[in-house]
């Protein structure tokens, strides 16, 4: 199981670097060599990825959920806040420079980005926490969330895009472009955890039958 993970989060890895990222550079008509060399384009995909891993990792790795429960939802917690930080700062992102333009993708990206993303984060945590704690089935519901919450961003910030475009914006379609990647980048996480959880659903299922039948 856990040589599966490996292999999800390298393939997950490579779409990312070779489909998704360079999909959104296209439709903000950027240059593929300069937004890789700038260093604050490794974060969210850091973030994704590792996301990725760590998902798939603590679905697959239960053998020190009684040792350390809480330890195990907060960590659970800690990466579903980011990633859903990462889906709600790019739709709040995306619907503000889809009616204010530039103007917002200037001075607001500038000055308050990365409090807001901090903020969001920092809330994130607590509501999952909240909600998880008690709860046996954390993965697969994290899973859930940010597949609806994914699909949500990305029907908010494919407009903003359009609309930006539509203005020819210089920045914002910078912005509305990184919304699109973001959401089809989490659209795309949740699958890996969720195939794995099902195949290991299965594994248990035909081990139970297996030893009903001795």
């Amino acid at each position: 199981m856990r040589k599966w993970g490996a292999v999800i989060t390298l393939f997950y890895a490579l779409v990312v670097l070779l489909l998704v990222v360079p999909g959104a550079i296209w439709i903000a008509q950027g240059e593929m060599l300069f937004v890789y060399r700038q260093y604050i384009t490794w974060f969210p995909i850091v973030i994704v990825i590792a996301g990725q891993a760590l998902l798939l990792f603590l679905s697959v790795d239960t053998s020190f959920q009684r040792l350390k429960p809480r330890a195990h939802i907060l960590l659970s917690c800690a990466v579903a806040g980011t990633l859903w930080a990462l889906l709600s700062g790019a739709a709040i992102f995306a619907v503000g420079v889809g009616i204010y333009g530039d103007r917002f993708g200037g001075k607001f990206l500038d000055e308050y980005a990365l409090h807001c993303w901090g903020a969001l984060w920092a809330v994130w945590l607590v509501v999952f926490y909240a909600y998880f704690r008690n709860s046996s089935a954390t993965i697969t519901r994290v899973t859930s969330w940010l597949l609806k919450g994914s699909v949500l961003e990305l029907l908010i910030a494919v407009p903003a895009h359009v609309a930006a475009r539509r203005r020819h914006d210089c920045s914002a379609p910078a912005v509305t472009s990184f919304g699109i990647a973001t959401g089809i980048a989490i659209m795309l996480l949740c699958f890996g955890p969720s195939v794995l959880l099902l195949y290991k659903k299965r594994m248990n299922e035909y081990v139970k039958t297996k030893a009903a039948t001795r």
